[in-house]
């Protein structure tokens, strides 16, 4: 198999046979130690270029494959691509070991780092110098040798606990069907929704309307359906994912891989797995984490029982509900919401065809950052659903190249990221260009509508679209410190900073056209949108602060003593949740974010950011949200930069201060 035979130096998708991946990454495993061994084997002294930056230009070709596998395994897997994951993943954390844990490397970079003159390397090279060398002493360069085995042991299990746990989830929510024979059951639910349930049935030769486990279809019913049982059920089908005792349950998993995560940081010299992942982030330590969740908690956690009790009289006053349970909250939430600002998402779905939202980022980036993006209709791609797109700037100079993948499919996991098929970096007087992918899991077009996006979906759509923006207009010369290769807690600011302009009538006018009449937004609906933004925000801050908890309590202890997966995730959870708590369901068997993603000791990074979002954004609300100078300034010291600076020297160096937390709650109208 070859990658590198296009006119855009694409992957030839159509070309490539699973039977290739295998024979393929151990050929660019050879050529990737060969390499390695250059430099161990030169013999002249240890310098900057020839072990430093040589280092890092290593491995190009097996980067391109596992990028391309690993990104297949999660938008387009089945069960032969599942089980070559199960047999690369090991071959690849040896790989990882061979060359973090190789001393005769490890002593020609430590040489470097202590007997160089660091003054005379740029901002640059002096943390690609830092960063190379922390990560091997982070990854048990100075253990001995016995130790240095326990360590390699350790990540080949942690790799393969990982792949069995998103294979388990991935099964369990394929495998959950809720038919339902009975339209009038169906009571609350827009045409649109029970046409893609009765084309969900039809495609599979069933009768009637289909109702699965992934977010368009499993979000529709918890939020329209009137019937209370059939919310119950999906709910229910939702929490109990991975957590039913059988072949597929993810418990053993779950205490599996924080015990392991455990040991290592130990055998590292950590006290915990926080401790060891906070020291690379901007936040730098569990305390700083853990201070920061919890005092937010005490500002929003009295607004939201305020909510929550609002949000109880209400459906006790409409239904007499008693009690809201976990299948209540979405559905009397939207009732309320569209109750007291007279706003109905069906009533703004028209308005945001998925084209047009697209063609919405496509317009904001080009104001802000002068990109152009052109449809490609000869660019091989690994699902016919697929688009892929040339991005320019405003010069016709080649900029990146964008794939975009939007519905759902029984080979695809849920929830909606950002990934590359190829980095950005400079070699050889080249500047490589990166091949970024935004992958979502929207509502699929019906036979009389195009696809129609809950406001909600549209905020996703552009949050992606801020972190493959990220990914697009880097431009560092080496691909470790490129794009979104940056700090944890940082990565989600050009995300999250994003969304902001789906809430401007300045914005919205250049694409919130009616899918039929083709008239733009009328401006009612946009004060809505507006008025509306902060609904619930207590409600949704502190279920986010739960979540991070959550992830902050699996990985700040020593977790030997925890022999049951709900109790511990109850006794985190108690105080921070309002409805009663069920017990065949769990929300940690199913955390795919930390458990199979890479946001371990990191969900906090969601509220983190959202924290310099809303100060960066006041920043382009003072000179104008299309403020070409603000803009400049944002692409040119965090869009561009990468993980080459220390992110708060980047942030200050935009802004001109440190972020503080006044915007973020001023925006949020919490306190």
């Amino acid at each position: 198999m070859s990658i590198l035979l296009t006119n855009f130096d694409y992957a030839p998708f159509n070309q490539i046979k699973n039977s290739d991946y295998l024979s393929s990454i151990e050929l660019a495993i050879k050529e990737l130690k060969f390499e390695i061994d250059l430099i161990i084997d030169n013999k002249n002294k240890p310098t900057f270029e020839n072990t430093i930056e040589a280092l890092d230009y290593t491995g190009i070709k097996l980067d391109r494959i596992t990028s391309i596998f690993f990104n297949l395994n999660s938008a387009e897997t089945n069960e032969e691509i599942q089980e070559i994951a199960i047999e690369i993943s090991p071959i690849l954390s040896k790989l990882k070991n061979y060359i973090l844990l190789n001393d005769k490397l490890y002593n020609k970079i430590n040489s470097v780092y202590n007997t160089l003159d660091k003054s005379t390397l740029t901002t640059e090279k002096s943390t690609l110098l830092n960063k190379t060398y922390k990560s091997f002493l982070r990854n048990g360069a100075n253990l001995n040798a016995e130790n240095k085995d326990k360590l390699r042991d350790i990540d080949i299990k942690l790799s393969k606990l990982s792949l069995d746990f998103g294979q388990n989830l991935l099964k369990e929510t394929n495998d959950f069907e809720l038919l339902v024979n009975n339209i009038n059951k169906l009571d609350g639910l827009s045409d649109d929704h029970i046409e893609a349930a009765k084309m969900l049935a039809e495609s599979k030769n069933k009768k009637g309307w289909l109702f699965t486990l992934d977010y368009p279809s499993y979000s529709a019913l918890v939020t329209y359906c009137k019937n209370r049982l059939l919310r119950k059920e999906i709910t229910i089908a939702f929490g109990q994912r991975a957590f039913k005792n059988n072949k597929f349950d993810n418990q053993k998993i779950v205490l599996e891989i924080v015990n392991l995560r455990y040991k290592k940081a130990t055998l590292l010299g950590y006290i915990s797995y926080s401790e060891y992942i906070l020291e690379e982030r901007m936040a730098k330590s569990t305390k700083t984490v853990m201070d920061f969740l919890e005092d937010l908690v005490k500002k929003v956690k009295p607004a939201a029982i305020k909510e929550f009790k609002v949000l109880e009289d209400y459906a006790k006053d409409i239904d007499n509900i008693e009690r809201l349970e976990k299948w209540d909250t979405a559905f009397y939430s939207e009732m309320y919401k569209k109750h007291k600002f007279n706003i109905d998402q069906e009533e703004l779905k028209p308005y945001f065809s998925l084209q047009n939202v697209l063609q919405g980022a496509f317009t904001v980036s080009n104001k802000l950052y002068g990109l152009n993006f052109k449809e490609l209709l000869d660019v091989d791609t690994y699902n016919e659903e697929v688009k892929t797109y040339e991005v320019t700037d405003d010069k016709n100079n080649f900029i990146a190249l964008l794939y975009t993948d939007f519905h759902p499919r029984k080979g695809k996991r849920g929830g909606a990221w950002m990934t590359s098929y190829k980095p950005q970096y400079k070699y050889k007087n080249t500047n490589e260009r990166p091949h970024i992918s935004i992958v979502c899991n929207f509502t699929k077009p019906t036979k009389n509508k195009p696809s129609l996006l809950t406001f909600y979906e549209v905020t996703t759509l552009f949050h992606e679209f801020g972190h493959a923006l990220h990914g697009i207009l880097a431009n560092t010369t080496f691909k470790s410190l490129s794009g979104t290769n940056v700090s944890w807690d940082f990565v989600e600011l050009p995300s999250q900073i994003f969304e902001n302009w789906c809430y401007e009538k300045e914005a919205l006018n250049l694409f919130a056209f009616h899918y039929e009449t083709k008239k733009v937004i009328p401006i009612d609906l946009i004060k809505k949108i507006k008025k509306s933004a902060n609904y619930n925000q207590a409600s949704q801050t502190l279920r986010q602060l739960s979540i991070g908890l959550l992830d902050m309590n699996w990985h700040n202890i020593n977790p030997e003593e925890i022999k049951d997966v709900k109790k511990y995730e109850s006794k985190v959870l108690e105080k921070l949740t309002f409805t009663k708590e069920l017990n065949e369901v769990c929300m940690s068997t199913g955390f795919s974010h930390i458990f199979q993603g890479g946001y371990s000791a990191g969900y906090y990074s969601y509220k983190w950011a959202e924290v310099l979002d809303a100060d960066a954004f006041e920043y382009f609300k003072e000179q104008g949200i299309f403020n070409k100078k603000i803009a400049s300034k944002f692409k040119n010291n965090i869009l561009s930069k990468g993980g080459t600076e220390d992110p708060m020297d980047l942030y200050i160096k935009f802004r001109g201060r440190k972020p503080t937390i006044d915007a973020l709650l001023k925006r949020s109208q919490i306190v």
